[in-house]
């Protein structure tokens, strides 16, 4: 019986999930956790300098995501949710340890050499290394939830605490300053630069 039920909850939805978990589930809650570990670890591993302190982050994202579990309006999506403590807790982490060290602040991470970056630009994964060097923490968040998360534009804003015409204003934004970094790479490179698709197919989105 707890094999079937445990199938079920593997089928609900986040929300419905969150709703278990307010009844008092703590396996409801451990699915969401299977679910997202992965992927608000990702997000935070972009502020912090290794991955003891992103993994700390993680984990006190999900804790704090327990505590506040019964705030949380099921009607609405539950990732956004989730992301806006995650962001809470980079800013927060960020903030712990400005008092304690100086130099360039760990939301700032040096993921290379710019000229490295650049010339390995085709893969894919370099465009998010050369937007999270050259853009804002806001529009990093941004595109990042809007294209890895994939959340739509309504979710980026709630996540973000901003409308959704700022959103639109930061996504077009940050879609400039890389289309201009990549091809003045492959301008000064003698190479053709990197493709922002999808990040450049979207439009004004």
């Amino acid at each position: 019986m707890m094999w079937h039920v445990d199938v079920e909850l593997k089928t609900d939805s986040d929300e419905e999930l969150a709703r278990q978990t307010q009844a008092g589930s703590l396996t409801a809650f451990e699915v969401l956790v299977t679910r997202y570990e992965q992927r608000v670890y990702g997000f935070v591993r972009q502020w912090r300098q290794n991955d003891t302190e992103a993994r700390e982050v993680t984990q006190d994202t999900f804790v704090r995501a327990f505590q506040a579990i019964s705030q949380l309006n099921c009607r609405l999506s539950f990732a956004p949710w989730l992301f806006a403590i995650a962001r809470r807790k980079c800013i927060n982490a960020y903030r712990s340890q400005r008092f304690i060290a100086d130099g360039p602040p760990p939301d700032q991470p040096d993921f290379n050499d710019p000229s490295e970056i650049l010339a390995r630009q085709e893969d894919g994964e370099n465009i998010w290394k050369v937007a999270r060097r050259h853009l804002p923490d806001v529009q990093f968040q941004a595109i990042w939830l809007r294209y890895v998360e994939e959340m739509n534009i309504p979710d980026v804003a709630r996540t973000l605490g901003k409308t959704q015409i700022a959103i639109r204003v930061l996504l077009f934004r940050a879609r400039q300053t890389l289309a201009g970094k990549l091809q003045s790479a492959g301008r000064s490179g003698g190479r053709k630069s990197a493709s922002l698709s999808p990040l450049a197919q979207e439009g004004s989105s």
